[in-house]
């Protein structure tokens, strides 16, 4: 199996869940259930990846505290890449309402002195660069290196410019369609800019997929019967694709190995199902 490289952001967080998101107003709120957990885009896709078998290697940035502690035994058994954090670990409260909407408070942003060093990547397939300071020079030197680069742009709305050199970089491009003026047009405009494939997520509505020189394909949400808790599901859906392409299986059924991979996230409290 080939390897995967994947830079960026881990957290450790509170998730707190709640019937609705609290009115603007001083008042009480009482929460339907709580705990503590690992969070982070790259530490989700990390640990889905890992669960389905892929070599992968995690380089990301972690304070020396309890909640860094937390972390790191949270990703034992993943290869990991610590650049210190002279801050202390990233750190969130997450509300998620009965939708399985979330409203995330940052806590604590971790900071690096000097320049985090870029790992080789001779032995490396596939890098993955999440959006993080941390992850450009990643992306560069992979984009140097002739390396395929995926990245997941999150909410993107084509306007803002930190996502801009992640989604002018990549070859694979992950996508919600959330702030989308048009996805389909979205997805058209990165394919004629150079990207290979790109995938436009519409949370429980599925995901659809554009490959250069193809027509677009779209894959319904695995049915879940009751969902615990949706954060981690489009990790996880990014694993399973990606998952899915290393094994050099047709696009169609790697879409649904993404579908079953962020249907077993949301059915679990932790980000790898």
């Amino acid at each position: 199996m080939q390897r995967v490289l994947i830079s960026g952001p881990v957290s450790w967080n509170l998730m707190i869940h709640v019937a609705a998101f609290p009115r603007p107003e001083p008042h009480q709120v009482f929460a339907d259930w709580h705990h503590e957990a690992i969070g982070g885009t790259s530490a989700g896709k990390a640990l889905n990846l890992a669960r389905l078998g892929v070599p992968v290697t995690l380089r990301t940035v972690v304070g020396d505290d309890e909640p860094g502690r937390r972390i790191l035994a949270a990703l034992d058994g993943i290869d990991l890449l610590v650049t210190p954090s002279a801050n202390g670990s990233e750190r969130h409260t997450n509300l998620m309402d009965g939708n399985g909407q979330r409203l995330s408070i940052y806590l604590n942003l971790p900071s690096i002195e000097g320049e985090a060093a870029v790992p080789a990547l001779d032995d490396v397939d596939v890098v993955v660069t999440d959006l993080a300071e941390i992850s450009r020079p990643v992306l560069r030197a992979a984009r140097a290196a002739g390396k395929e680069i995926w990245t997941d742009l999150h909410d993107w709305d084509t306007e803002g410019e930190f996502q801009r050199e992640f989604a002018e970089t990549a070859d694979v491009i992950f996508a919600s369609a959330d702030r989308l003026p048009d996805p389909v047009v979205f997805m058209r405009d990165r394919i004629d800019a150079g990207a290979r494939l790109v995938v436009c997520t519409f949370g429980a509505e599925g995901a659809i997929a554009l490959e250069r020189g193809a027509d677009p394909i779209h894959v319904p949400a695995e049915r879940v019967d009751e969902v615990v808790d949706t954060n981690g599901a489009g990790d996880a859906f990014f694993a399973g694709v990606l998952a899915g392409r290393l094994r050099g299986i047709p696009l169609p059924e790697c879409l649904r190995e993404g579908a079953r991979a962020g249907a077993a996230a949301v059915r679990s409290r932790e980000l790898a199902g």
